[in-house]
């Protein structure tokens, strides 16, 4: 395993460029909504670089176990990815998530020592989608459920990183429910939005949610997750005080992605799907940037 393979394995696998941004804005956000949601002053910066460097390591053991648990279709089906085409082998992967692990767990108790057991909750159910739950072909069968079984674990990781700012200070704010359902709908959006695929990338074999409804209805669902999302980032909005800010800029950046939508829709090109894909990272970004920051910079202005 030589430095060159693991930068090229991130680039492919969990690219930084984009995913450092989102995650910082995405655990930042989490932290700022939990206390503006319950009129507390922001926590130090301490809670901040603990929930950043949390939010990071999740995210790249969830893709450690996505490469363990696809492994053989990605050896059948996709056999340029990293790990199938050699540049660097499975065994290292898991060594590096498991070092990870330790990690993870000094972050959370190094702010608060009892996030341990919101930690662990995530663990377990990230241990559980690995296992497909113990019913792998029932549940790849029924790809709705399947979709929403995993993107459970968006929730509950918002649950703990807005944890980090109410478990300290005793009790979360009565609307944060708002908040982690607007996790599970964006992460929805990112999901469905990277696999609506042109028809002449399609892979035997490898599922799609174009494959699976077509183009034209997999883009509505999208566009539908879409208007979902930004209802729930008005509902957030209301609930700190910045409605309005939720209502314009959110409505906003909410029909670009519809008009993005029905691009694909009209002519699902290569072109359309990698633009409804960045699209789809970049509503899930202005999303957070809106619910964790617009009440800091109304107060400021």
């Amino acid at each position: 395993m030589t430095p060159a393979a693991l930068w090229t394995y991130q680039k492919e696998r969990f690219p930084l460029v984009r995913t450092v941004p989102l995650l910082a804005v995405f655990s930042a956000a989490s932290i700022s909504v939990s206390a503006e949601m319950a009129g507390r002053p922001l926590p130090g910066w301490g809670a901040f670089a603990a929930g950043f460097a949390v939010a990071m390591l999740l995210f790249f053991q969830m893709r450690v176990c996505d490469e363990y648990k696809d492994l053989e279709d990605d050896k059948r089906y996709r056999p340029d990815r990293p790990i199938p085409r050699g540049l660097i082998s499975l065994r290292a992967v898991l060594a590096l998530g498991l070092v990870s692990l330790p990690v993870t767990a000094f972050a959370a108790w190094a702010w608060h020592p009892p996030l341990l057991w919101l930690l662990g909750v995530v663990w377990l159910w990230l241990l559980a989608m690995t296992a497909e739950f113990g019913v792998p072909r029932w549940l790849k069968a029924r790809p709705v459920l399947y979709l929403v079984s995993h993107m459970a674990i968006m929730p509950l990781i918002d649950l703990f990183l807005t944890a980090m700012e109410w478990l300290p200070a005793g009790t979360p704010a009565f609307w944060l429910g708002l908040f982690l359902a607007l996790s599970f709908v964006n992460g929805c959006v990112l999901e469905i939005g990277r696999k609506l695929w042109a028809p002449q990338n399609e892979i035997d074999g490898v599922d799609t949610y174009s494959g699976l409804w077509g183009p034209r209805k997999a883009a509505f669902i999208w566009a539908a997750c879409v208007v979902v999302s930004w209802g729930l980032l008005v509902g957030v909005g209301a609930a700190t005080g910045v409605v309005w800010v939720a209502v314009l800029l959110g409505g906003a950046g909410a029909l670009w992605c519809l008009r993005a939508a029905a691009a694909y829709a009209a002519t699902p090109t290569i072109a359309a799907q990698k633009r409804l894909d960045t699209v789809a990272g970049l509503w899930v970004f202005a999303c957070y940037a809106l619910a964790g920051f617009a009440p800091l910079i109304v107060r400021m202005v």
